[in-house]
């Protein structure tokens, strides 16, 4: 298959950032601002959370969901359980909850190559976490919500509160990547290192779009229906003028 010049795929991420920078940052980080950065802080400041990265570092990134995108996802996840949960924010219990999102968060991808990598990554989640400080019911609910972050698959409605608010805020924050992370980052990552010409790309370019609009009304939790459709909005309006700009040259 035969490359393109090394300056396309440059200039076509230099591109979907110029337009994601008009489009605008996601109404989340604004207005939700306080829990993103309390979720941040907590997150650099757990040992548990830094032994789930070096575990999650050895196995290399797979392209687009590698370390860059499981911080943001474990991130927002905290963030999300922190605004479900809101009323004590120090609130030890809280915090735990933070810490189980975090390391939901880390290794709902560590499967990510395989075919049925969300029941993969599950089973091998248990493995990783049977060496790590937590109850068995910590355990289950981290890897409960790992099994069922898959987009259009069926998920568990009968799981304990825990397992579920796990559950339901793993899935939303992984789908907030599906906004314009997908455009600026996830796409360019899975792209490039195959050699996939730019013109091979572009015709399943809308296809493609029709696919993240489908997500639009999947967000589970509160939060998630409150701000997940604006990050698709966004990366809808960063893919249709990314494909018009490429194509009409």
């Amino acid at each position: 298959m035969k490359r393109l010049p090394d300056q396309e795929y440059p200039r076509a991420i230099d591109l979907s950032r110029k337009i994601a920078a008009e489009v605008g940052t996601p109404r989340f980080y604004i207005e939700r601002e306080a829990e993103v950065a309390l979720s941040r802080e907590w997150f650099a400041d757990e040992p548990l959370v830094e032994e789930a990265l070096r575990i999650v570092g050895k196995r290399g990134d797979y392209p687009g969901h590698g370390l860059t995108h499981v911080r943001k996802v474990a991130i927002d996840v905290g963030a999300l359980v922190l605004i479900e949960e809101w009323g004590a924010p120090a609130d030890a219990r809280v915090r735990r909850l933070v810490l189980l999102a975090h390391l939901a968060g880390l290794l709902h991808d560590i499967q990510r190559s395989k075919k049925n990598h969300a029941e993969r990554g599950a089973d091998e989640a248990a493995g990783i976490l049977a060496s790590f400080p937590l109850s068995d019911e910590e355990c289950a609910a981290i890897t409960g919500a790992i099994r069922s972050h898959e987009a259009f698959r069926p998920f568990r409605t009968d799981a304990g509160p825990t397992e579920r608010l796990l559950s339901d805020a793993l899935y939303d924050a992984d789908k907030f990547r599906w906004g314009p992370d997908n455009f600026t980052e996830t796409i360019w990552a899975m792209i490039i290192p195959s050699g996939v010409p730019l013109q091979t790309l572009l015709p399943r370019f809308l296809a493609g779009l029709d696919g993240i609009r489908k997500i639009r009304d999947s967000f589970r939790t509160a939060s998630g229906r409150e701000y997940g459709p604006d990050f698709i909005d966004r990366g809808l309006t960063i893919g249709r003028r990314l494909y018009q700009e490429l194509t009409a040259d």
